[in-house]
């Protein structure tokens, strides 16, 4: 057994703070939300900043929160509050006055920044300027903008091939400075381009790429509003996706039912408290889920199956009553063989392997006979298995069933987490691109670009491990704390020549860095955009493929900032110099004309500049929303799936752990210690374990413990966690991430979306000594 070395700046402290454990809630947002809204913002901007920005955040012609991917309404928008606690939250931390300048790095080492916890580093500000940290440099110092392109490109151009060098984009980056990196990249020669999308959805990607013929969901907001149930499936849209809420409201206000799977009982999948509604206001709650099905970690294919087995067995009794055979016959292919396959399992082995009552998923399967107006709903808890793939194929199938895809009311919603994450896929940022866009960047541009496949994001990781990847640019995010297997990950880094990060604020990527280091401070999404005395706006996709405008307000807290498109501009001609084909002055002064060239690139972009400054912007095309599927490889008929059991089989002394958001962070940025609709305030090394597993295990409430992850033969440690007692199923266990990362093996992923599986960890547990 070898045993993962771990440095201390990898991650946050292995310290404890004064735990507090309450009740969790059974309902989310109320007026507690507004209020812990306003104590951020007003701390963080003053009220004058912070309003204006609240005022501006999600509104036609104002600026799109740097969170999640809710879509904004299509037509009138809450003139009061169109963003959720968590968005006022995020911006909060970008709209902040703190900042850090040449001072501020002179006073404080690498190593020392690194002694603090997550949420300490990135309440310290944003960054005011370029700094530079050189190789056996102990401290960052400042750099100009000059300078640092040229040594960027120094690095670039002194590698062997373009192909050990790797760009890394965030879901926060806008279209046309995701457009504009990927083709500084692919003119510079690689596909090396991993994102976030590697792990958050591309499972959802790739399975709804095979069967309805495009990576993306299939309803836009309007459907939650014409619909008889909607299924929330690994999602917990009161932390994750506030806004949501609203449209759950809505959709219950309207007749609609509600069915939550989650192995949690989340506060924002029972009620919801609207603090703009005058019931809300009085404490009054409107119970969101109808009937929730506590499903064992990854019992989501089981459950499917054993509702597709009791659909199957009522439309038998019923016959064309429970099924859309006309859609069936017209619009799919693989039915017959996928009734076969079914028809081998018995209905209460799945139950079993689900976890799940018979009569609950009797209960789902009554809900869902009589109607094709089903919307299905999921987020990580799903993607994130080795068989998250199949899980997302098997929603698929049920779909199918009745016909749910194509008509008002019904249809597939995966929710994606940050705010532009499916944009910066529509423009391209992809390490496996197909041909026909690249044929078409040749075509516009006059270059002839790389056609390899590159590597996403487990393989740039395990690629810089072994020496294959010696520069890292980082256009956004957090990757060291964001990645799986974090002594690994950081391991990797170390290896690298030059990492680079494009930045608004510190975080802890840039003090597990390579040889040197780099950071480039941009504008945030709420700063005012000004190029050549003009003010810009840059534009933004939604879950729903929506593409609308995002325009700052607020004056950017120095100006020595430039904003990504520029950065991406300069890079380029400093880095290409005269082996370049592309007017790349032209671009970094106006984003119009970057949304000129895009449209004669990507398909759905006609009259860009046009139609993205209408008020709500536009619809990107999506084929299955309209009945169709475009797949070559089933005759654009949508095929349905066989797909196998897992195997969830545990040794006896063995948990498996899924890592979850507090609901005071957004993916690695942290917003405070506290958790309150689970009850845990003033701590984030917890493991929330089923209180008959504690017996076992003779364990306690408030017991230090240390978590152990042995896949692979490598011994992961993460240490010193707090046990807390929680309504869980037996051997699941749960805990934050990133503390949590640490025990997510690099080479435990998702089967063909190459997705690391952090929602499933098998876990020791033992009694922490010391």
């Amino acid at each position: 057994m070898r045993e993962q070395v771990k440095h201390p700046a990898e991650e946050n402290p292995e310290e404890l703070h004064d735990l507090r454990v309450t009740e969790p809630k059974t309902w989310a947002a109320g007026m507690r939300a507004v209020t812990a809204a306003m104590d951020d913002v007003l701390h963080e901007t003053g009220p004058i900043r912070g309003l204006k920005a609240l005022f501006k955040m999600n509104q036609k012609g104002g600026f799109d929160c740097s969170s999640c991917a809710w879509p904004d309404p299509d037509d009138d928008r809450s003139p009061i509050a169109e963003y959720c606690e968590n968005g006022a939250k995020a911006l909060a931390e970008e709209a902040t006055t703190k900042k850090l300048t040449a001072e501020f790095f002179a006073a404080n080492s690498v190593a020392d920044l690194a002694k603090l916890n997550d949420y300490e580093i990135g309440k310290k500000g944003r960054i005011a300027q370029p700094v530079y940290l050189p190789k056996g440099g102990t401290h960052y110092r400042p750099i100009t903008w000059g300078d640092a392109f040229k040594k960027i490109a120094g690095h670039l151009n002194a590698l062997a091939s373009p192909d050990e060098a790797a760009f890394y984009t965030s879901g926060r980056t806008s279209n046309e400075a995701s457009f504009m990196y990927q083709l500084f990249v692919r003119e510079y020669g690689t596909n090396n381009m991993p994102d976030c999308s590697n792990m958050c959805h591309e499972s959802s990607g790739v399975a709804l790429g095979d069967t309805i013929g495009i990576g993306k969901g299939t309803v836009t907001l309007n459907d939650f509003y014409d619909t008889d149930v909607i299924i929330i499936m690994g999602q917990n849209p009161g932390t994750n996706h506030p806004r949501m809420l609203t449209a759950l409201e809505k959709a219950k206000h309207k007749g609609s039912k509600i069915i939550a799977i989650n192995p949690l009982h989340e506060a924002g999948l029972m009620g919801f408290k609207n603090p703009q509604n005058v019931k809300g206001v009085l404490g009054i709650t409107t119970q969101l889920a109808d009937l929730y099905l506590q499903v064992k970690i990854n019992g989501d294919i089981a459950l499917l199956k054993a509702l597709e087995l009791l659909l199957y067995n009522a439309e038998q009794q019923e016959p064309g009553k429970v099924f859309d055979h006309a859609f069936i016959a017209d619009k799919t292919t693989g039915y017959n063989q996928f009734i076969n396959d079914i028809r081998q399992y018995d209905v209460n082995d799945l139950a079993l392997e689900a976890g799940i009552p018979m009569g609950q998923i009797e209960q789902a399967a009554n809900m869902l006979k009589h109607t094709r107006k089903i919307i299905i709903c999921w987020a990580m808890g799903i993607t994130q298995h080795v068989n998250g793939v199949d899980t997302i194929k098997e929603i698929v199938n049920l779909a199918l069933l009745k016909g749910a895809i194509g008509i008002p009311g019904a249809g597939l919603c995966p929710v994606r987490g940050h705010s532009n994450v499916q944009g910066n896929r529509t423009m391209l940022i992809y390490d496996k691109p197909f041909p026909k866009q690249l044929d078409k960047l040749q075509e516009v541009f006059g270059f002839n670009p790389p056609h390899e496949h590159g590597y996403d994001t487990v393989e740039t990781i395990t690629a810089m491990h072994e020496g294959k990847v010696k520069v890292m640019f980082s256009m956004g995010g957090n990757f060291l704390s964001a990645t799986p297997d974090t002594a690994y990950t950081a391991d990797a880094l170390r290896k690298t020549k030059l990492t680079v990060n494009v930045s608004t604020k510190l975080n802890r990527a840039h003090l597990v860095v390579g040889e040197e280091s780099i950071i480039l401070p941009t504008l945030s999404r709420s700063d005012k955009d000004v190029v050549n005395g003009e003010e810009q706006f840059i534009s933004c996709e939604n879950s729903m493929g929506v593409v609308q405008i995002s325009k700052g307000v607020l004056e950017p807290i120095s100006k020595e900032l430039l904003n990504e498109t520029q950065i991406v501009c300069e890079l380029a001609k400093a880095t290409l110099g005269n082996r370049t084909v592309v007017n790349w002055d032209k671009y970094a002064n106006s984003y119009d004309e970057v949304r000129n060239v895009i449209e004669k690139v990507i398909p759905g972009f006609e009259d860009y500049n046009v139609r993205v400054r209408k008020p709500a912007g536009f619809y990107l095309p999506n084929a299955p929303r309209e009945g169709r599927f475009e797949n070559e490889k089933t005759r654009n008929k949508a095929p349905f799936s066989v797909t196998k059991l897992p195997e969830n089989k545990l040794a006896a002394d063995e948990y498996v752990l899924m890592s979850i958001r507090s609901h005071d962070q957004f993916n690695t940025t942290i917003y405070g210690m506290e958790d309150r609709y689970r009850g845990i305030h003033n701590e984030r090394r917890v493991i929330f374990m089923n209180v008959n597993d504690m017996a076992q295990a003779g364990l306690e409430a408030g017991d230090k413990v240390d978590l152990f992850n042995y896949h692979g033969g490598v011994e992961r440690v993460a240490r010193l966690f707090l046990v807390v007692p929680y309504n869980i199923p037996e051997k699941n266990t749960a805990a934050y991430y990133p503390e949590a990362n640490v025990l997510v093996p690099i080479n435990s992923v998702a089967e063909r979306s190459n997705t690391p599986t952090s929602k499933y960890v098998v876990i020791k547990i033992r009694k922490h000594i010391g």
